[in-house]
This record gives C-alpha cells, structure tokens and sequence, in this order.
C-alpha cells in the first residue's frame, strides 16, 4: 500500500515481501521520524523533511512530463493511423517535442541526483561536526 499525503506529512509505505515501515511526522518539524520492524526490534530513524520535500517535487515534475508524453504519444499514433498527409507532417514537431521532454526527464533527474547528494553530504557534515564537538567536550572533562 503507498499513499502520498499532504506536503506536511511524508509516504507511508508498506510492502508485505519487505518489513513493515511507518513514517510520522517527528516533533522537529524539519524531521520526520520512521519505525522500521526488522525481526521484532524496533529501530528509529529520523528522516529529513528537506530530502523527502525535494524528493517529491521532483517525482511529480518527472510524471507531470511523462503524462505530457503519454498524450503526444497517442496524438501520433493517431495521425499515423490517419495517414493524412498534413497530420503525417504534424508527427515531424510532435515526436521532437517529445524528444525534448526526454531530455527535460533526464535533467530533473540530474538535478534530483545532485540536490540529494548535496542534503546527504550537508547532513554527514553537520553530523560529524557535532560529534567533533562532543569528544572535544569530553576530552576536555
């Protein structure tokens, strides 16, 4: 079962051939936190907000092209099958626009690529600095 929600709530997946896995939104508003149920412990983690946000927005510009192409598609097959010439000459500019969708699928997915390795490695980099700054605190004790 899969459900996206609100912008404010995150997907809820669940996947019988998989464990099970629940997302809730997390007191930090910028967090959400997921309970996956792996041979009976439960473990928490926290899933960021800005990722799953950018996530999404991404996906739904990715399908919104992909509809687009779906309709030309079937616009030339229709002229095709019609085998008027004028309608055989109008397949000439639909099948490049359909071309450049592509090309605008494959950049919102480079675009996607990059961004998420940006959040991952901004995350890593917080993250490390904060343990750099609990083992200097401790060492200094």
């Amino acid at each position: 079962m899969k459900k996206l929600e609100s912008s404010s709530q995150v997907e809820e997946e669940e996947d019988s051939s998989m464990n099970n896995t629940t997302v809730t939104a997390s007191p930090n508003p910028n967090k959400k936190r997921i309970k996956n149920d792996r041979g009976g412990a439960k473990k928490e983690e926290e899933c960021d907000a800005e990722a799953w946000d950018t996530l999404s927005k991404s996906f739904k510009q990715v399908q919104s092209v992909l509809d687009h192409n779906s309709d030309l598609i079937k616009q030339v097959n229709a002229n095709h099958q019609s085998k008027i010439p004028d309608n055989l000459v109008k397949n000439v500019s639909l099948i490049r626009e359909i071309n450049g969708n592509i090309t605008k699928v494959m950049s919102i997915y480079s675009d996607l690529s990059f961004k998420v390795s940006n959040i991952v490695e901004e995350r890593r980099r917080l993250k490390n600095g904060a343990e750099s700054k609990l083992e200097s605190a401790s060492n200094e004790s």
